[in-house]
């Protein structure tokens, strides 16, 4: 409705009176680059992903400038509401109405207002983590509603048998991802030609990296496994 955000359940124009003066959007993250010179070759050395393999981004910060529907209290009464609901708040699900399928996470912050004689307007600016998020995890039952049959992915990768082996394939996302696998018994998965050992219960395995491609595991045992991964997207 009206190109609407959602703050951790609360709606900007059903609960906060406020309708976005254009269609909102998240700003892109910075991406953190790192150039150094050195002597006798051409052109700075890119040192980006020397450390980890892949780029690392920055926050993402931007603002949005909201229409303040016809007041039903006092103009101070509802700013002071609206600090109090999202000045410097946590927000753990903060949801565009125009993209449903994910979520940002981040802070947001009550900038101020102006009016002039017809309308008030407010502005709320934002400092979010650099990914959107699936809305549900793998281990969560996905959603109906906000589901994009064209580019959703279902992953149901909970309590899966594994009687011999069993292979499974986990499209991956923008974020660099290591799942966390739970077994019920001791058995090995293999990833990328190289077989790693499982205790039964919790197994994070630093070298099981997920990236943009599509990773396959293979598990071999008796028992069952449940792989905990979370996709996210610039």
């Amino acid at each position: 409705m009206y190109h609407s955000i959602i703050f951790d359940g609360l709606h900007s124009y059903l609960d906060l009176n406020l309708v976005p003066t254009s269609r909102p959007a998240v700003m892109p993250p910075e991406a953190l680059t790192n150039y150094v010179d050195v002597s006798g070759i051409d052109g700075p050395l890119d040192l980006s992903t020397a450390l980890t393999g892949f780029l690392l981004y920055g926050n993402r910060t931007g603002s949005w400038e909201f229409l303040v529907k016809k007041r039903v209290l006092p103009w101070q009464t509802e700013y002071m509401q609206l600090l109090n609901k999202l000045h410097g708040k946590r927000i753990e699900k903060l949801i565009l109405e125009d993209d449903p399928e994910y979520y940002y996470k981040g802070r947001t912050f009550v900038e101020g207002w102006k009016s002039d004689k017809a309308n008030t307007f407010v502005t709320i600016s934002y400092e979010l983590q650099p990914y959107k998020y699936e809305m549900t995890n793998s281990l969560e039952p996905w959603l109906w509603d906000p589901f994009s049959f064209e580019t959703g992915i279902i992953r149901e990768y909970g309590e899966l048998a594994v009687s011999g082996t069993l292979k499974v394939t986990i499209p991956g996302t923008s974020r660099p991802y290591i799942p966390t696998i739970t077994a019920s018994a001791a058995m090995t998965v293999t990833y990328k030609g190289t077989v790693y050992n499982l205790a039964a219960g919790e197994n994070f395995i630093d070298a099981i990296m997920i990236t943009e491609e599509t990773a396959e595991l293979t598990f071999s045992g008796t028992g069952t496994v449940s792989i905990l991964y979370q996709g996210a997207w610039l």
